[in-house]
């Protein structure tokens, strides 16, 4: 390596950094999606990712465990390091593409949330743990970033006797929550009941100017609330003629994983409650299906225009952009949208995977240049021929006395009406597929019932949309 010959020397990272770094998530679930994204990616490829509260004595904390692949220690170190992510490498198991390639999502998730972050993984062969802590770096005076690791060989959970692995056990144990090694090898031995997988315990959680905690685990027991989510939005518009409601996914955890997935591979549990996937656009009324081809591309990618249900009352309406799968962008605002002396475009979503654009390094935006301009531009015209066709019998004042009607606009996809599609694809508690009628449902498929008199039931289920 060039950083051994020659007299030249290995750049460090300083300590400081893992803070500044984590300062890029404004949003604080910004930085749970990374931890989620590496749970989903198929190079850990997970079923299922349980997200709890957990208090060890009197320290709160956050636990994240999957039921993925798990890491050998190499894994393990790479996924501790900065700009180590070999995840577009592997190869991908149909549209199953991997989200992270800037090797910084676990960094600046985990020092968001807190600043302490304990990792349990297994594999078939080995189990391994890792420290990433500003506790412990800043009570040793580091100059740089270093990540106490210890390796056991399965399946006795023996480990190697050098004086190196026990100095790497020792600083465990002296600066995270576990006070001897026969606990962090009943964490590893946990993880067992699935023979691989990973566990998170983030601690010395983020807290408020005045000493709170950042994220309230009390007002709902089943979720996880950011009552001071004041994520920046520049696509907002504040002087709209009309009061809406404030959207539910920017201050809920729970709110937020159930549109995180364009179509849901992996179970997502918030203390112990399963998450409930929606699929943004199969629940739209009045849907048009649009094709828009960027420049450059091979392909041209679907758009799905359609009204919400509660689009006289909520602010969530605009754009919602996919990138391979996941949301990067939610609602922004295109078109008539943006204007603020009118209510045209209220209550209008559009829906795309936009794989051909490049996200930013926190997965919460797009990276602005002339390719997203052009995508922006179109979505906002196409959005204002929409409106422009359907705004006499949809606008804000007479939507709630036709919600009991049903479009007849078909998805090419299935050649079904969106009533049609919800019965055929049920209500989705992360399920991965959608319902084949001729086939055993899977246990975390609940379809929906809906009979064609009691237009009630559609209205009951477009209410996430509030």
């Amino acid at each position: 390596m060039a950083s051994q010959q020659d007299g030249i020397l290995r750049s460090g990272v300083d300590p400081k950094y893992l803070h500044a770094n984590s300062t890029a998530h404004i949003w604080i679930f910004g930085a749970f999606a990374e931890l989620i994204d590496n749970a989903y990616d198929p190079d850990v490829n997970a079923s299922e990712l349980w997200i709890d509260k957990l208090d060890y004595g009197e320290t709160s904390c956050l636990r994240f465990l999957d039921n993925g692949a798990g890491m050998d220690k190499n894994k393990l170190h790479k996924m501790l390091s900065f700009g180590y992510c070999d995840k577009r490498t592997v190869e991908p198991t149909g549209s199953h593409k991997p989200i992270g390639h800037y090797g910084n999502g676990f960094k600046s998730g985990s020092m968001r949330i807190g600043k302490d972050a304990l990792v349990f993984t297994r594999t078939k062969d080995s189990a391994s743990i890792g420290f990433l802590s500003q506790t412990y770096l800043k009570a040793i005076e580091a100059e740089s970033v270093i990540v106490p690791m210890v390796d056991y060989s399965l399946p006795n959970l023996e480990r190697d006797q050098s004086q190196e692995t026990k100095n790497n056990l020792e600083a465990i144990l002296r600066y995270s929550l576990f006070r001897s090694e026969e606990q962090l090898k009943d964490e590893l031995r946990a993880l067992g009941k699935f023979e691989t997988g990973t566990k998170i315990i983030i601690s010395n959680l983020a807290q408020l100017l005045d000493g709170q905690l950042e994220l309230d685990f009390t007002s709902d027991a089943t979720d996880i609330l950011c009552p001071e989510a004041h994520e920046a939005d520049t696509s907002a518009v504040k002087n709209k003629p009309v009061a809406l409601c404030p959207s539910k996914y920017k201050l809920s955890l729970r709110e937020y994983c159930t549109i995180l997935f364009l179509k849901p591979r992996m179970i997502i549990h918030i203390r112990g409650k399963k998450v409930r996937s929606k699929l943004v656009s199969t629940c739209l009324n009045s849907p048009e299906y649009l094709n828009y081809h960027p420049r450059n591309e091979k392909k041209s990618i679907r758009v799905t225009f359609g009204f919400t249900w509660e689009h006289d009352t909520s602010e969530d309406y605009g754009m919602m952009l996919y990138h391979r799968n996941r949301l990067i962008k939610a609602f922004e605002r295109v078109g008539y949208q943006k204007q603020s002396n009118n209510a045209y475009g209220i209550g209008v979503v559009g829906v795309a995977e936009v794989d051909f654009l490049e996200p930013i390094h926190t997965k919460q935006d797009f990276i602005r240049n002339t390719i997203f301009n052009n995508a922006i531009k179109w979505f906002g015209d196409k959005l204002n021929d929409y409106w422009n066709d359907k705004k006499t019998s949809r606008t804000p004042s007479n939507t709630r006395s036709q919600r009991g009607g049903r479009t007849e606009s078909r998805d090419p996809a299935t050649n079904l009406t969106p009533p049609e599609r919800e019965i055929n694809l049920g209500i989705l508690d992360n399920a991965q597929y959608p319902v084949n009628q001729n086939q055993t449902q899977q246990s975390d498929v609940s379809p929906i019932s809906i009979k064609p008199n009691k237009p009630k039931y559609v209205f009951n289920f477009y209410l996430y949309m509030n």
